[in-house]
Parts: structure tokens; sequence; C-alpha cells
């Protein structure tokens, strides 16, 4: 089997430029407005509470606007990521809004290697957990990087929403892909990204996996963390489905018809015992 690490980071090196000249990341808000935010980070607020003074690592941070939007809340952060072209433009937004965040260049499951210390904080956020193979692994990281007493902070795509067709016409929402973490990835080939942009691009194949909500519980309270919350969201940050939704004046989407149907999104939080 080709690396899923070459193949997934030659398509967000490529992505990256993309995304960081796209008004869907909104660089230039972020510059403009110190007290700017971005949409998840704002909608993570409520549960996100006080982080003030917290020293926080944001795993699998791509270009960096949430990192930067929790830093203006006060925390102390870190950003890392397996893309250096990534970085290359998380550093500049970095720069750009006034913010002194490092940003480490690592797979996610060595990040116990390449960072120092321990954190009050790991949070993860939409779209991250997908390019995975192994969620267990990815606890056991996350647990090793907790200071005792520090909390895991994630918002992802719900698997059931990873597990939907999403390209269908008919207005059906089936399950399509696999909702239960497989050994081997769903191997895609898709020729654009997420947001507005004429660029054509070259390195257009990714592996991905899905991991049921149950693994995820299960992987976090195996690792020695205390489950604290667990909400489903009936919203989602991007149109995930396209022709199905509606954007809703907190610039999340959700499904137009009856979207108590399906869970969009969740937030995990677990906390390391002291």
């Amino acid at each position: 089997m080709t690396d899923y690490l070459t193949v997934n980071r030659a398509n967000w090196d490529e992505r990256a430029p993309a995304h960081a000249a796209s008004a869907d990341y909104g660089f230039d808000r972020f510059a403009n407005d110190p007290s700017h935010l971005s949409d998840v980070v704002r909608f993570d607020l409520p549960r996100l509470g006080d982080i003030a003074g917290q020293r926080a690592v944001h795993l699998q941070c791509h270009i960096g606007t949430d990192t930067v939007s929790l830093s203006r809340l006060g925390a102390e952060l870190t950003g890392l990521d397996f893309s250096g072209e990534s970085l290359k433009q998380a550093r500049a937004l970095s720069e750009r809004a006034g913010a002194d965040i490092p940003f480490v260049q690592s797979d996610v499951y060595a990040a116990r290697d390449v960072l120092d210390g321990e954190f009050d904080l790991v949070y993860t956020g939409i779209g991250a957990l997908g390019w995975l193979p192994s969620i267990k692994r990815w606890a056991e990281t996350v647990a090793s990087l907790l200071a005792p007493g520090g909390r895991l902070f994630l918002r992802e795509g719900h698997p059931v929403l990873w597990a939907c067709e999403y390209e269908r016409t008919d207005g059906i929402i089936a399950l399509h892909e696999p909702y239960f973490e497989q050994a081997a990835p769903q191997i895609y080939d898709e020729p654009g990204t997420y947001v507005d942009t004429d660029h054509q691009f070259q390195h257009t194949v990714t592996h991905e996996w899905n991991h049921a909500l149950s693994e995820i519980v299960t992987a976090v309270l195996d690792s020695g963390l205390t489950l604290t919350g667990l909400v489903e969201h009936q919203s989602v940050p991007w149109n995930a489905l396209p022709g199905r939704m509606t954007k809703r004046p907190d610039g999340e989407w959700q499904l137009t018809d009856r979207p108590e149907r399906l869970p969009h999104t969740y937030t995990l939080q677990a906390r390391k015992p002291i």
C-alpha cells in the first residue's frame, strides 16, 4: 500500500495556498480585526469556557485560523501539522494577526516526540481525525501530551455524516461509506477542494478513515482520560451535503429538510486525572 502520509501530505501541501487565499478562511479579517475569531472557534465558545493563561496545543492545525483564534482567547498556543506548506501559511497568518505562535511540523502520532512539556489543553478541530488510521493511537498521543488535570477538546464531523453519500441528487440521506474504522483506507481521487478556487490541482488522491463514535469514546477512555462531555450537533461548518443544506446566520450549515434526522458534528471533552 502506498504510504498514506506521503499521499495525503502532497494533497494538503497543494491545498494550503489555495485555502489561505480564499475568502472562506478570511486571512484579511484576522489581519484587520484583532477581535476576529474563526467561525469554528466562535461556535465552540460556550463549551470552551475561559482558556486564558492555559498552555495549549492545536493538533492538525492546517493553516492556523483556529489556532490564532484560540490564541486570541488568551491561551498560549502551539500549532502542529504534518504539512510544511500549511505551516508556512499558518506562520504568515500569525505574523499578520500579531500572534506569537510556534508551529511545529510533525505527524500527529509523533507529537510527543517533538513537543516539550505538557499541556493544559489539547484542541482538535473539524476534519482532522479522518486522516488517521488508528483512533487508539491518536487517543494515546493526546493523553501523553496532557498535564494532570488537562483537557481534551474535540469538535469533529460526526461519523454518520462521514458515512453519508454526499453526491446524491435525489434528496435521500444514504449511508454509503464505512462507519466503523477499517484497516484499509478509503481512497478518493477528487479534483477540487472545499473552498472556491481556480487552481487546477495535481495531487488529488487522498487516503482517509472513518471512526465510529463508540470507537472514539472507547479510545479516549482506554487512554486513561475521563469523559466529561459529549454533545451531538445539528450543524456543520461547511456545505457537507451539497444541494441538501442551508447556511444558517452563524455560518454553520444544516440539512434543509428535517435536520434532526442527522447528527452533523459532535463535541467531545475529556480530562486527564490529577
